[in-house]
């Protein structure tokens, strides 16, 4: 009965346009209406508060942060402009240096919307002038924005290992396999496509000075995940301190060494910072309260239970929880989805045997196709504002991205060596 008055509950609010944060603490209150046990009014700011005071989400701002001054001061053309030199003559030349340069660039930010229009403002020209069709342009820019969520250092992941209890560190090396897949695959989708419609590379050849020139220009930015990678995994410092320490390499390169930032812009830029995170953190408290009445009334335990008497497949388990995740991707944002859908789903995942590890990398797959799906992926709303298009002009360029995407996510979901190769070698 809680179940199903909580899931009406909160159906009903997202029709009606209600924000996130208001549609969580309003199912939270329902459950504690319905519930029988007797919690307090008092104990939910207490949760609320808690489930904020957790030192893995000290990265969140941090990263953010970052990720706006790159974007705004330089960095990101840089980096573009050196991967566009590596890659040289090849098929499909401006589509694989977007798929690298988002990579690349989603490896330093950790933010999909800032990969979006950082990649996006510099190569969708470069895409259209080669004779890349809109939708393909779109839909590769969008799309590929995504894998920020998937490569470390992900927020998304980190919001998982806040809440499941899992190492961060773990998380970020099982995050590599998953997105180098999924570059390839869309790689090779973009190099039949080049050749399918005869679209010739107007990339020069590969050129020694040249590479060495776009070498120096966009070495300060090379070094950032040299720093973060390196500084985390030979123990120097955590996730979290690798986040401020890259706030403060990217405010020295961007103000002090390419001058591209004003003192004014970093000032907007932390203004900007800060309200995205208020947003994010409002709905993760917002959240904990929704999380806890359900763990309070052991739902996530009955649906275990009834899974069990069923009698499923690990197979079928796996199957299901990426529908659903599939479907909470369409409506949620992957930070939202993370603190509602963990405490629910994961007792469901270790009881068909899987990694706690290995389900936060599939969680955050799902999560990522999410950005850029219909009817509410941000992905789409922002590049809708960047590139001043409709988004129904987008989302027919994002359909074939979507299924490859998915077809990524079942190799990772039943291939668990894709995600586990890394961690387990670390040990």
């Amino acid at each position: 009965m809680v179940g199903l008055v909580s899931t009406l509950v909160v159906i009903l609010l997202l029709l009606f346009g209600f924000p996130l944060w208001l549609v969580f603490l309003s199912s939270g209150f329902a459950l504690l209406t319905l519930s029988q046990a007797g919690i307090p009014p008092d104990m939910l700011a207490s949760r609320m508060f808690s489930s904020l005071n957790v030192y893995a989400l000290l990265a969140v701002p941090g990263f953010i942060f970052a990720a706006e001054l790159m974007v705004r001061g330089g960095m990101s053309r840089r980096l573009v402009d050196w991967v566009t030199v590596l890659l040289g003559k090849v098929p499909g030349g401006v589509p694989v240096t977007t798929i690298a340069a988002s990579e690349v660039f989603g490896a330093i930010s950790g933010s999909s919307t800032a990969t979006v229009a950082g990649i996006g403002k510099v190569l969708y020209p470069g895409l259209r002038q080669s004779g890349y069709t809109e939708n393909f342009s779109l839909g590769l820019i969008t799309s590929m924005g995504a894998i920020a969520v998937i490569v470390p250092p992900s927020i998304t992941m980190i919001l998982y290992g806040a809440v499941a209890s899992a190492s961060v560190g773990q998380l970020f090396l099982a995050g590599f396999g998953p997105a180098v897949l999924i570059g390839l695959i869309v790689t090779a989708y973009s190099v039949w496509y080049s050749l399918r419609h005869s679209i010739a590379t107007r990339q020069l050849g590969w050129n020694a000075e040249a590479f060495w020139l776009a070498t120096r220009r966009a070495a300060w930015t090379l070094g950032a995940p040299v720093i973060i990678f390196g500084g985390i995994y030979s123990g120097f410092f955590t996730p979290t301190e690798a986040s401020v320490v890259l706030c403060v390499y990217a405010l020295i390169v961007t103000v002090a060494i390419y001058r591209d930032l004003s003192l004014k812009g970093v000032w907007d830029v932390a203004l900007e910072s800060a309200l995205l995170t208020g947003k994010i953190f409002t709905i993760v408290a917002a959240a904990s309260v929704f999380s806890l009445v359900l763990v309070i009334e052991s739902i996530p335990e009955s649906i275990v239970g009834m899974l069990l008497a069923w009698e499923m497949s690990p197979f079928m388990i796996l199957l299901m929880l990426n529908v659903v995740l599939l479907i909470a991707g369409m409506f949620m944002d992957p930070n939202s989805a993370i603190v509602v859908l963990v405490p629910l789903l994961l007792p469901i995942a270790l009881a068909a045997g899987v990694d706690v590890i290995h389900f936060g990398i599939i969680m955050t797959v799902n999560l990522a196709i999410g950005m850029f799906t219909p009817p509410f992926g941000l992905n789409l709303f922002v590049s809708s504002s960047i590139f001043n298009v409709s988004a129904s002009r987008i989302i027919k360029g994002v359909l074939p991205f979507i299924a490859i995407y998915v077809l990524a996510l079942m190799m990772v979901t039943y291939v668990p060596w894709i995600s586990m190769w890394l961690p387990n070698l670390a040990g």
